[in-house]
């Protein structure tokens, strides 16, 4: 988790148990991505392990559709709102609130982000802060 820190709980009205709810639910993004991309198959292998199961059977293709559906929307959630805290910089918040390690050195050096250090990391704690409104 790095050397994050939660927002100051008073100016934003936030614990810190809710920032770090908010922060792993942006830390699973790049996870959700690889799942759409990767997990197209209804076919789920046979469980043979001897247990007993229930004589339900499961439409695959339609547990499919739900899964992918939620995933769509927790990743349209973190996009939509780094575009709502700054169309011209979301690119760079949502590299930085979706992987461990994001400074802002790096955003700089290797990303060329075009602000400076304190409007980005103002940038940042207004996503966390309309991040929350969402839910």
């Amino acid at each position: 988790m790095g050397n994050v820190r939660p927002l100051n709980s008073e100016k934003y009205e936030m614990s810190k148990h809710r920032f770090f709810e908010l922060y792993h639910f942006c830390m699973q993004y790049n996870e959700w991505k690889d799942e759409l991309k990767y997990n197209t198959d209804t076919i789920g292998s046979i469980c043979n392990d001897g247990m007993p199961r229930s004589s339900n059977i499961t439409d695959g293709t339609g547990q499919l559709g739900i899964r992918r559906a939620i995933l769509s929307k927790n990743c349209e959630i973190v996009e939509q709102t780094a575009i709502e805290t700054d169309s011209e910089i979301y690119q760079y918040i949502i590299k930085a609130v979706t992987n461990d390690g994001i400074t802002y050195n790096y955003l700089k050096m290797v990303m060329g982000i075009p602000v400076s250090h304190n409007t980005y990391y103002d940038k940042r704690r207004k996503f966390y802060w309309l991040l929350s409104q969402k839910f």
